[in-house]
């Protein structure tokens, strides 16, 4: 049986007297304000695929400097880890990121103040029955409460301890995954202290709107959480370490309609992500002749990948007549094009999730490859051979017995029997939805590249592509992440974080527009003709202003801003986000103070003018919490 979460567990015998526990926590984040020395205790063991899935957990102090990194390998499924907190240091930050592979408890004395806050729509955590926690709804404020049934936690009970009032929120199963339920609370002229107890078992997603998302053991634990300035020390240096990646999108198997234009003018795509459906080319050659050739000509997109697939993304292809004739159209029409630009090549959209085993993805990539090679002029044409594209790279896809299906296993084994005719490495990265675990992109990266080699200019052997990715996979998504400025702020930061280290040649969003059923778009549709930016794609276009061509390499000591340095000839850009609430005080070391322009985009999602000092070579200013800053100059 799972131990409770949340719940006050004094003198039970695994624990010390006066110690309280937390678990099991599966996404959140947990704020612990000691007000003496203290030790925080945090164990795991598996929920769910542990064994084919790395994790990181995060300790900050209050200024949100990193204090403490525990990275947990694949084979760790259960351990400890054991951290110091100081009085006058705090309040300090533990954070689980989700999606999350195990169950985490954390232990902490009692003399340590603990809050906890959820994530919304996702479950947060794994509970016992009749768990109670409190929270607090200040004066004047106008609160909710919400919550998901995620097949555990069937409703939330809530009682106002200054009146008794109370209130009963059912869970109730939804098809959509982004549906949940949500109680307006009464409002008072004075601070309110609720008690909240969870109908049930098992998985649970309950949160707040309108008040700070926090709930604690004790009543007493309840305080604001403040957000103590941060400090950012930037040092630029002049080398060149590789060049950033194409920013790209993932575009529809139809030709856009010209209201639609305007919105990807904005977006300025530089590469593209397609779905090719074989049975569709085989029956008619020529289907997808004027809508690539518009991408390539009006939107002037000089890189793509294509994954084969069948009508509604059917992926599990076999090397039969169809496939055969599909992949002789598709060639014929990408020679149609002229020869311009490479266009990447992928059999199969995430085999090591959707193929019995690697045996027959290997087969079919192998039937396939030699039919690319035996047509003539394909290479003249730009074609290249990618592969896997697989689900997760460094982890396993979300299926069963995904220790056998990382797609860097599946990946090293085909370039072991068939590198010669591989081209590129491409992968889809899922499930980082974590502001501050988005660093992870940089590890994927940098082990792609480990795994293909560098060559003697120190470029990747083969291209390094990831050609899909978001926040969630599927529709299992939350529009307090996609219609937010929160998807801006995780954009930013997967783009800063996979381009950091020069070696990534494609990034894609997945996917331009929002879908009925996959509602995760850059771009709203608001009729058959009507279509609007959402906060990310605004976003977008923000980065997409300020991007250069080459990376240079740039000190970084700040955990929640991420910066990446530019160049183009003599134009430098300084791209960063503050993916935290706190101010910070940023520093950048430069050889001389430039004459140039300090931009920043912050949660209105419009663009203004900065002010920065410099005074002989350090160049500050004042980053908002949550906000995109973009500073760019000549250099000399």
């Amino acid at each position: 049986m799972k131990r409770w979460l949340l719940l006050m567990v004094l003198g039970a015998p695994w624990l010390q007297a006066a110690e309280l526990q937390w678990g099991d926590i599966r996404d959140g984040s947990l704020y612990l304000q000691p007000s003496a020395e203290d030790t925080l205790l945090v164990r795991w063991r598996p929920a769910w695929q542990a064994d084919a899935n790395s994790e990181h957990l995060y300790l900050l102090d209050g200024h949100g400097q990193l204090c403490g990194e525990r990275r947990i390998d694949a084979a760790e499924v259960r351990g400890e880890q054991r951290w110091p907190l100081t009085p006058g240091a705090g309040p300090y930050r533990l954070e689980v990121p989700g999606y999350s592979f195990r169950d985490y408890q954390a232990e902490h004395a009692d003399s340590t103040g603990a809050q906890f806050a959820p994530a919304k729509v996702h479950f947060s955590a794994e509970v016992g029955p009749d768990v109670t926690l409190y929270f607090r709804v200040k004066a004047g404020e106008r609160a909710t409460l919400a919550g998901k049934y995620h097949g555990g936690v069937r409703g939330l009970w809530a009682q106002r301890l200054g009146d008794g009032q109370q209130v009963n929120l059912t869970l109730k199963p939804y098809p959509a995954y982004w549906q949940f339920d949500q109680q307006a609370l009464p409002s008072s002229r004075r601070d309110e202290t609720w008690r909240l107890r969870l109908q049930g078992r098992g998985k649970a997603a309950f949160w707040l709107d309108g008040s700070a998302n926090l709930f604690a053991q004790r009543a007493e634990d309840l305080s604001d959480v403040p957000d103590l300035p941060g400090q950012v020390h930037l040092r630029l240096q002049a080398k060149v370490i590789g060049r950033t990646p194409l920013l790209g999108l993932n575009l529809p198997y139809v030709l856009p309609p010209p209201s639609s234009f305007a919105v990807l003018d904005a977006l300025r795509p530089q590469a593209a992500g397609y779905y090719s459906f074989m049975d569709v080319l085989a029956r008619q050659p020529d289907y997808e002749d004027a809508w690539r050739r518009l991408y390539q000509e009006r939107f002037a997109i000089g890189q793509d990948i294509t994954l084969l697939a069948g009508t509604g993304r059917r992926a599990d292809l076999a090397a039969d007549r169809t496939s055969h004739d599909g992949l002789q159209a598709w060639l014929a029409a990408t020679a149609r094009l002229g020869g311009k630009g490479l266009h990447y090549l992928a059999f199969a959209d995430e085999p090591n999730l959707n193929y019995r085993d690697y045996a027959s993805y290997r087969d079919f990539f192998s039937a396939m490859a030699a039919r690319v090679r035996a047509w003539p002029g394909a290479r003249e044409a730009g074609v290249r051979i990618a592969m896997p594209a697989s689900s997760r790279l460094i982890g396993g896809p979300f299926t069963r017995a995904s220790q056998q299906r990382r797609g860097l296993d599946w990946a090293r084994r085909l370039l072991e029997e068939q590198g010669a005719q591989i081209d590129a490495l491409a992968w889809h990265e899922w499930m980082v939805r974590d502001l501050l675990a988005t660093r992870s992109y940089r590890d994927s990266v940098r082990q792609a590249a480990d795994l293909v080699g560098l060559d003697a200019q120190g470029r990747p052997r083969k291209a390094l592509l990831i050609d899909q990715t978001n926040l969630s996979s599927g529709s299992t998504l939350s529009p307090y992440e996609q219609n937010t400025h929160y998807a801006g702020l995780w954009w930013a930061s997967v783009v800063i974080n996979a381009s950091s280290d020069g070696l990534l040649d494609m990034l894609n969003w997945f996917h331009v527009a929002d879908e009925p059923q996959w509602p995760k778009g850059m771009v709203r549709v608001l009729g058959e003709t009507r279509f609007e930016l959402k906060p990310v794609g605004l976003a977008q276009q923000f980065i997409q202003r300020h991007w250069l061509t080459q990376v240079l390499a740039l000190d970084n000591d700040a955990f929640e801003v991420d910066a990446l340095a530019m160049a183009d000839g003599r134009q430098r850009s300084l791209l960063g986000v503050n993916k935290a609430d706190r101010q910070q005080q940023v520093e950048l070391s430069l050889e001389r103070c430039p004459s140039g322009q300090l931009e920043l985009f912050g949660p209105d999602n419009r663009p203004r003018v900065g002010r920065f000092d410099c005074r002989q070579g350090r160049l500050s200013f004042q980053l908002p919490g949550q906000t995109l800053f973009a500073l760019t100059w000549n250099a000399s």
